[in-house]
């Protein structure tokens, strides 16, 4: 299998198969433009990010590609095989960078994955244990918190 070089924020290149690189959108047009033999810079991605995003593709590159029916089927967040699961179980600040890579790479599976991680992070939990759980400061004042509802209509206190 042929491999490309992919080169991330900090410098670093890493060889890689090409089919597992295309499972980036990004990535793949790229190729098509720049051809395989130039390094594909990801000024985006620092290195630690990149090899996970990389171990996270090779392990799932003979999963079949998301069709458009994936669009519009119900999102459920309780799916995740179980090495994603174990894949993920990483810091908060390292979660966020692995999704905030997998949606500039457009990488869809990896960027469903993470989303349902921090959707299942967030379950269950109230607006202060969510607030703890993501270190968010509560500055509203009480009359700033009433008036929530008031501006946003689809904003509901349970």
């Amino acid at each position: 299998m042929p491999h490309i070089k992919l080169q991330s924020s900090d410098g670093v290149t890493f060889e890689v198969d090409v089919e597992i690189a295309q499972c980036s959108v990004i990535i793949k047009s790229m190729l098509e433009d720049l051809g395989m033999e130039e390094v594909i810079p990801l000024p985006n991605v620092n290195s630690a990010i990149l090899e996970k995003v990389i171990e996270w593709a090779t392990y799932h590159k003979d999963d079949p590609p998301p069709t458009e029916d994936d669009e519009y089927k119900e999102r459920r967040s309780d799916d995740i095989c179980e090495w994603d699961v174990d894949f993920l179980k990483v810091d908060q600040g390292t979660l966020f960078e692995i999704m905030l890579a997998a949606n500039y790479l457009d990488v869809k599976g990896l960027l469903d994955t993470t989303c349902k991680t921090v959707a299942n992070m967030i379950k269950g939990k109230s607006a202060d244990e969510i607030r703890k759980t993501f270190n968010i400061k509560h500055n509203f004042t009480v009359s700033e918190e009433e008036n929530v509802p008031k501006e946003n209509g689809s904003c509901e206190k349970k």
